[in-house]
C-alpha cells in the first residue's frame, strides 16, 4: 500500500471536500470537524459523483411519524438517485450489508515528516586517505 501527499489540510476546511486523482482513480477527500476520509468517487448504483452529493445527516425513525435527525454532516447521498452512504465507512443506508463505497484510509502529517518521508537510503562512511577513497562497511 502506498502514500501519497495530496493538499495542505488547509485546502479542505472542516465540513467541505475536495476530489482528487490517486493512481488513475477518483478520490473524494471530506473533512468532518477535522477528520478526513476517503472514498472512491463513484456511486456503485450508476456511477454518480458521491463528491458533488448533498451532504446531509441521518434521518431514523423507530415508530411512524416521529424522526431523529443525527449524524450531522457525516451522510453523503448521490446526486444521481439519492443513494446515501456513511463518509466514515463508504456503507450505504439502503443496503449496508451488501452495498457500499470503497472507503480510503486518510491521514494528516507535518510537512517536515512529509518532506522526510518514510524511506532512508542506507549511507556509508567514506573518507580520504592521501589519494584514495576508502569506504567502510
Amino acid at each position: 500500500m502506498s502514500r501519497h501527499v495530496v493538499a495542505p489540510t488547509n485546502e479542505i476546511p472542516p465540513g467541505t471536500r475536495k476530489l482528487f486523482t490517486i493512481k488513475g482513480r477518483p478520490i473524494a477527500i471530506f473533512n468532518l470537524d477535522g477528520d478526513y476520509f476517503g472514498m472512491f468517487n463513484r456511486c456503485p448504483h450508476q456511477g454518480g459523483s458521491l463528491c458533488h452529493g448533498t451532504v446531509t445527516g441521518l434521518v431514523e425513525s423507530a415508530t411512524p411519524g416521529e424522526y431523529i435527525y443525527s449524524r450531522k454532516g457525516e451522510i453523503v447521498r448521490c446526486p444521481w438517485h439519492g443513494w446515501e452512504f456513511d463518509i466514515r465507512t463508504g456503507k450505504s443506508y439502503c443496503d449496508p450489508d451488501r452495498i457500499k463505497t470503497r472507503s480510503y484510509t486518510v491521514e494528516t502529517a507535518e510537512g517536515a515528516k512529509v518532506v522526510e518521508g518514510p524511506y532512508v537510503a542506507e549511507t556509508v562512511p567514506v573518507r580520504v586517505e592521501e589519494n584514495y577513497i576508502v569506504v567502510e562497511m
